[in-house]
């Protein structure tokens, strides 16, 4: 099964959320570390995903 280039992205590597947002990767870091935060992450074998919803949820001015 191959997945279609314009299938919805469900997650973000850092790097990708530092370009979507303009936000610095210190920043990210910093955001993922405050529990008060929206900014949510997950790990996924070795790397860190941050779920599309929890990007949107940020931006949004959620929580």
């Amino acid at each position: 099964m191959s997945i279609c280039s314009t299938s919805p992205k469900i997650g973000y590597s850092i790097r990708e959320a530092v370009v979507a947002t303009s936000l610095g990767r210190t920043t990210i870091y910093k955001m993922l570390a405050d529990p008060a935060c929206p900014l949510k992450a997950v790990r996924v074998g070795g790397r860190t995903i941050i779920p599309a919803e929890s990007l949107h949820a940020l931006i949004a001015g959620e929580a």
